[in-house]
Order: structure tokens, then sequence, then C-alpha cells
């Protein structure tokens, strides 16, 4: 039986975090000489701002290992498997895994460090700027299930960021396909890390599906805030967390209590 968000992160509507990590092992943006230890000390001091902000969730992620792959070498879920597992103690908050843009991997660190959920393009097919997506949602689900990680919830990018759907099937249509197949939440993007989703495209989807999650996942801030979650049934939020808004610097703590000041007021007017 599926958690309710309530029940997964503790609140309704959450707002969940991302932890970028520095370029991984492999990757042209890694640096060899820091080494892991940096990789822990980066993701280790975020990870403690945005829990002492309040935020309801992290979001573990490898946005720093650009240009992006559709498959990945094991030695990037490996790393980050290695520095999640270093920093668990610390963790205080529900928390995904998302490995830009391979969802099995994603699924295999989910289930080595105890994630709640991955981030995934799971259903669809895309044309992208990385080549065509086309994950395939009945093998992913069956190897879940086969390494034992059925509790692993599946947030499904129906509107994936740097891409546009092949054919003619809507946001709604999509949607309504990706909670048919068993998604746990769907979640609406806009074309780039950071850079604002069509309202339109929330509200169709959440239209679409009344009874799914549906998160906004790109261009969250906390002037937004009270707008999105009109709609939305919780977001994920990064760039705007960040250092004068750059989705590449580290998270500034006062853009951090801005956010959650700002969605606590928004409960405390809902309850």
């Amino acid at each position: 039986m599926k958690s309710s968000l309530a029940e997964r992160f503790g609140t309704p509507k959450p707002v969940i975090a991302m932890l970028h990590f520095p370029g991984l092992p492999g990757r042209p943006r890694h640096n060899r000489e820091l080494g892991r230890s940096h990789l822990v000390d980066v993701v280790g001091r975020d990870l403690e701002i945005l829990q002492g902000a309040g935020v309801d969730g992290v979001l573990f992620c490898n946005e720093n290992d650009i240009p992006y792959q559709l498959v990945v070498g094991p030695e990037i879920p490996a790393a980050m498997a290695a520095v999640i597992g270093e920093l668990r103690a610390s963790v205080r908050v529900p928390f995904g895994v998302n490995i830009l843009w391979d969802a099995k991997s994603s699924i295999a660190v989910a289930r080595a460090t105890g994630a709640t959920f991955v981030r995934e393009v799971l259903t669809g097919v895309y044309e992208s700027d990385l080549g065509v997506i086309a994950p395939a949602i009945g093998d992913l689900a069956g190897y879940r299930t086969a390494i034992g990680a059925d509790d692993v919830a599946f947030f499904d990018n129906i509107s994936p960021e740097f891409s546009s759907a092949l054919g003619t099937r809507s946001i709604a249509d999509r949607a309504r396909s990706a909670e048919f197949l068993g998604v746990d939440a769907v979640l609406i993007s806009g074309p780039a890390a950071g850079v604002p989703f069509a309202m339109s495209d929330l509200r169709t989807a959440k239209d679409a599906v009344p009874d799914l999650p549906v998160f906004a996942n790109t261009g969250v801030s906390a002037e937004r805030l009270e707008e999105i979650l009109g709609v939305a049934d919780g977001v994920i939020v990064g760039t705007s967390l960040k250092v004068d808004g750059d989705t590449w610097s580290r998270v500034d703590p006062e853009r951090a209590d801005c956010l959650m000041d700002a969605a606590r007021a928004i409960r405390s007017r809902s309850a």
C-alpha cells in the first residue's frame, strides 16, 4: 500500500531541498586532488544548513556531473553511496536519490542507503539534448522488487528538463498514464534546472490526477511558494536556495530560512 505524503515526510505539502554533489569521479568537474573528503564536506555542510532551516526532506543528486549521461558508470553510484553512507547518521529527514539520468542506478543507491524515494524520468519517451530518453518502467519496477526496494517511491518527472515529449500526448495524458502504471508522484519541470515551469502545466497535471501527488520540480522560490502550493502537493527546490541563486554555488542559510519561513506561514494559514 502506498504511503501518503504526510506519512512519508511527516507533513502535507512537503518542501524537499536539493543536495547537489560536486563533480563525481570520472566526470569533467571532479576534483581529483580534493577527492572524497571534499564531497563529504560540501554535501555535509549543505545538509546541516537545510535541516537547520527545517526542510521536510532532501534529495541527493549528481547535478555537477555535466554533461549528463543516460547510463552512468559504476563509479558514480559507488561514490554517491559512499558519501551518503558517511553522512547517514546526520540525516534527520526523509531523503531521496537522483542520478542524472540513470533510473536503475538511482534505485540501487536508494536501496543501499535507505532512501525513501527516487526522482527520475520513469515513463514516456523524450527527445533530449542527451539523446532519446526511453525508460522502461516495467523493467525498473521489476528491478526494484528484485533488490528488495519496494518501499522506495517512484517520483516520475513527466516534463523533464532539456527535452520534449515525442508524439502528441499531452501533460494530462502522460500524468494519467503514469498514475495507471503505478508511480507514487508526478513532477512538473521547466526547461532546465532552476528555470520556472508553466503553472498551466502544473494545473493540468493536478486536474488530470487529483488523487496522485503532483510536485513542482524546478524554479521554486520563496516568492512563488504560495502560488505553487495552491496547486501542487509539494515542491523540490535547489537553485533558489543557493548563494546568489546560482545552481553551482553552495546553499545560502538566509535563502533556506526565507523559503521555510514562507512554507510555515502558508501552512499556518491553511491549518
